[in-house]
Parts: C-alpha cells; sequence; structure tokens
C-alpha cells in the first residue's frame, strides 16, 4: 500500500493552488500534486484531502487577471481605482528607485 500522508504540507497547499484548473477534474489535479509531492520527497496526499481542498479553493471568489479588470473599465463596468487597486496588490511599487534627472 502507498503512503499517504493525512494533512498535507503548506508547500503542497500552495502548489495546489497553482496547480488547480476548474476545467480540469480533481482527479487529473490529485494525480498531478501526487507526482509534484513525491517529487519533492512528500508523501502523496489522499484524494480525499486533495477534494477537500480543492472545493475549499473553488469556492472562493475568483480573482479576475488585470486584463479582465482593464477591459471592464474600458467597458465603464468598474471604476478605474480597481484596475489601480489590482495592480498594486499584485505587484507592489518599486521602493528605492531613484528618478533618474539630467
Amino acid at each position: 500500500m502507498p503512503a499517504a500522508a493525512p494533512r498535507i504540507d503548506e508547500r503542497l497547499l500552495e502548489a495546489l493552488r497553482r496547480l488547480d484548473d476548474r476545467e480540469v477534474p480533481i482527479a487529473e489535479t490529485n494525480r498531478r500534486l501526487g507526482e509534484l509531492a513525491l517529487l519533492l520527497g512528500f508523501p502523496k496526499p489522499s484524494y480525499e484531502q486533495v477534494r477537500l481542498h480543492v472545493h475549499e479553493l473553488r469556492a472562493e471568489p475568483e480573482t479576475p487577471s488585470l486584463g479582465r479588470l482593464l477591459l471592464d473599465v474600458e467597458f465603464r463596468l468598474r471604476p478605474p481605482s480597481d484596475f489601480i487597486d489590482a495592480l498594486y496588490e499584485r505587484e507592489p511599487p518599486l521602493k528605492g528607485r531613484r528618478s533618474e534627472s539630467k
């Protein structure tokens, strides 16, 4: 019987967040995560645990892409501040950058 982990390591949970695709069955996501776990030297997570975490992830509201936000702003479905807020949330402004003046 193969080893299975009762709890999933935090690093694998972060990988699961990136691996999950709503268009792909949970069983396939489970296989992909299992392969990654073995490559990293972790026990393969049980299907039941992966399924629970995938359902939690999929229950979270989807964050729209920056392109989607920009399109919504263009069609006046969202205010421009939504795009700017999302831009700064995803990539913090550069700190310590000097302006070049000549």
